[in-house]
Parts: C-alpha cells; sequence; structure tokens
C-alpha cells in the first residue's frame, strides 16, 4: 500500500466471526481481536501484560471463508488498513470507532499447524468459474498434485 495506512497484527479472536450480506448480496464479517503485550520491567524484574483490543471487519470471499475458517480463540495473523467509522446513537451522540479492516486473514503457525485447502473458483454470478482451458473450476487440479501433462522432470518451473 502505497499511503502508508498499513497495519499486520497478530492475536486470538475474542468471538467468532459474524457472517452478514449486504442488501446487494456482499458478504462481510466482523470478528475482535485480542493483541497481548509481555514485557519484564526493569526496575521489578517482574512480568507485565498488557492487552489491547480490535475490531476486524472482512468483506467478500475473504469474509466468507474468515467465517467457516476461524473461531474463537483461533490465533490469526491480520493485514489490513485502519478505518475510522462514524455515526449517531438513538439519542444523536455522534460516535466514531477505528476498525481494520482486513486484506488478508492468515491463521498463526507459532503454536498450532493447519491443513489449506484450496477454494473453487466462482464467476459473480455464484457458478464455476472458467478455467484457462475453458473448463469450469472443477477440472483445477488437487491441491499439491501436479497438473496432467506437467513434466516432473523439467528444472524451468514449479508445479504449483
Amino acid at each position: 500500500m502505497s499511503n502508508g495506512n498499513h497495519i499486520s497484527i497478530s492475536g486470538n479472536l475474542t468471538r467468532d466471526p459474524e457472517l452478514r450480506f449486504t442488501p446487494t448480496g456482499q458478504a462481510n464479517a466482523s470478528f475482535g481481536l485480542a493483541v497481548n503485550r509481555r514485557w519484564q520491567n526493569r526496575q521489578t524484574n517482574e512480568w507485565e501484560e498488557a492487552t489491547s483490543f480490535f475490531d476486524v471487519i472482512c468483506w467478500g470471499t475473504l469474509a466468507e471463508n474468515v467465517a467457516q475458517s476461524v473461531t474463537r480463540g483461533t490465533r490469526v495473523t491480520v493485514s489490513g488498513r485502519l478505518d475510522q467509522r462514524s455515526w449517531e446513537n438513538q439519542e444523536g451522540e455522534k460516535r466514531s470507532k477505528v476498525e481494520i479492516n482486513a486484506d488478508e486473514v492468515a491463521p498463526s503457525l507459532r503454536w498450532a499447524t493447519v491443513k489449506i485447502e484450496k477454494n473453487e473458483r466462482r464467476s459473480p454470478d455464484g457458478g464455476a468459474a472458467p478455467s484457462r482451458d475453458g473448463a469450469g473450476a472443477s477440472a483445477r487440479p488437487v491441491p499439491n498434485q501436479a497438473p496432467s501433462g506437467y513434466n516432473q522432470n523439467s528444472e524451468d518451473e514449479e508445479p504449483f
């Protein structure tokens, strides 16, 4: 991002992602993220800890994948931008908050392992998107398998 408004943080989900849809059908998911910081007080030699809480918003396919993949307590790394949202409450008072608008959400592999499953590509109407050879998404190779016709003895290119 060229505007300098970029943030990457790692933390644990404080609640399950809540998946919603706009009136036009755009998916969005929101969840809370707790980020712990721990340091040693140099004067007392005691360990101290502070926790910061952030609201995260995801859109589109990312929102749907997040809602299917992570739950409360999952440790993730979020990369995105800070956005300030303003509104008026029922009493007419102005309110605002800063949220993280996520570009990427990934499981943290520091204390866990994951199994990656690639989703089928979809067209905007929800059908299978055509692949390069004109076939539907179901014609895509199985993840972690070389495509048919791939020369495994070639040193010029990787299969994935």
